[in-house]
């Protein structure tokens, strides 16, 4: 469905997918010949596809497109495809001495229809890899990609008509009226990927249905380096994580604990990262994605005014602003406290603060008085003090 989808069509949309899927639920034969046929329609449309989340973005990196959005959806695949005959075989397990003589099995059964709603900072990667992973799981499925990519929803629309029958996959559009009536629906499950704030709201829709939930949300993920690891090693792992998709990944290193002694060392060393994988003039295209829209850019600024209104000292590490591109270099923020904005919501964006620390419990203590991070960057090689910073935080995953 191309045009925005009404709330009655969306209800009419799920009785389509729940009856189709009651009648004829999908058996291994079926669920491996559409995750072989999704995988060789999005290989076939790569460069199309590359070059479709590029108009979103304004400029995105077809490179970056390609790794991020289309090889990890196919390497997905690949994995579902080999694990899938014996994911769906029943398991047995022991029963209790007051149950004998029976036995027991552990069945994976598919649910019925999945909702995926998914973001716009990886727009084929979080709508295809939780779809496909629905399908493989015995489902049908519906998908509500982001507003803020139109034509990756377009794309996306086709992709999968090309691929599924309408009461096998079907796809939403719209903005966020319909976003919040499509995560009313009670569905079997709903995936949502996205902010923490609209995950609230999808929590409250989806609450009065009972409707299971899998959230994956973001949050300010630390990258804590300690004194033994070496600085031009460090940075550049932390420019590889921190500026893939101009700092719109959800994963991406949000702030970095630095022994006090080597702050400036390390600043040092991200700005030859930056010049080196980007040229000190950004005025040409070349592999850096910039802002997905204006209001993203906005308030990526505006934490950059509250910087400066704080005399918090701003790097910019290549390159200069220019709104009329949302092109914004890559910039570090030096010491901010934590009253600070880009130290009390998630940045989703280029701007990287910087803090040093005198000790290794000062650094865990930063850690642990905000909300638990999706991801935790430690970088060290004393597996000592890896066992303990593993210890006294707790994050999504570690690496």
């Amino acid at each position: 469905m191309r045009a925005d989808t009404p709330t009655a069509e969306l209800h009419s949309m799920l009785e389509r997918l729940r009856a189709a899927w009651q009648a004829n639920k999908p058996g291994y034969a079926q669920r491996r010949d559409d995750l072989r046929r999704l995988r060789a329609a999005l290989k076939r449309r790569l460069d199309e596809m590359a070059r479709t989340i590029a108009l979103d973005f304004g400029h995105r990196s077809l490179d970056e497109s390609r790794i991020a959005d289309g090889m990890t959806v196919l390497n997905d695949i690949d994995h579902l495809v080999r694990h899938l005959r014996g994911w769906m075989k029943p398991r047995r397990v022991g029963v209790g001495w007051r149950f004998l003589p029976a036995r027991a099995q552990v069945r994976p059964v598919p649910l019925g229809v999945v909702g995926v709603i998914a973001p716009w900072n990886y727009p084929v990667n979080l709508a295809l890899v939780p779809l496909a992973t629905a399908i493989a799981a015995g489902n049908h499925a519906c998908l509500k990609p982001s507003e803020h990519t139109p034509h990756t929803s377009a794309f996306l629309c086709d992709l999968l008509a090309e691929v599924f029958p309408a009461d096998r996959v079907a796809v939403a559009t719209g903005g966020a009226e319909v976003g919040a009536a499509f995560a009313a629906l009670p569905f079997d499950h709903l995936v949502f990927t996205g902010s923490t704030a609209v995950g609230r709201k999808v929590m409250a829709a989806a609450a009065p249905n009972l409707t299971p939930l899998t959230l994956e949300l973001g949050g300010k993920s630390p990258a804590l380096v300690c004194d033994d690891y070496p600085i031009d090693k460090a940075a550049a792992r932390i420019a590889t994580g921190k500026w893939f998709n101009g700092g719109q990944t959800c994963i991406a290193p949000d702030y970095v604990l630095i022994p006090a002694g080597k702050r400036d060392a390390l600043v040092e060393a991200l700005r030859r990262e930056v010049r080196a994988r980007y040229g000190a003039d950004f005025a040409n295209p070349g592999d850096y994605t910039r802002i997905i829209n204006d209001r993203q850019y906005a308030r990526l600024q505006g934490c950059l005014d509250d910087a400066r209104q704080r005399g918090i000292d701003i790097v910019t590490l290549g390159g200069s602003a220019d709104p009329a591109q949302r092109l914004l270099p890559p910039t570090v923020l030096l010491e901010p406290g934590d009253d600070a904005r880009v130290m009390q919501e998630e940045i989703f964006g280029p701007l990287l603060p910087v803090r040093s620390y005198r000790t290794l419990d000062e650094a865990i203590a930063c850690i642990n008085g905000r909300d638990r991070p999706l991801a935790l960057y430690p970088f060290s090689h004393d597996r000592a003090r890896i066992e303990r910073i593993l210890h006294d935080t707790v994050a999504g995953g570690v690496s």
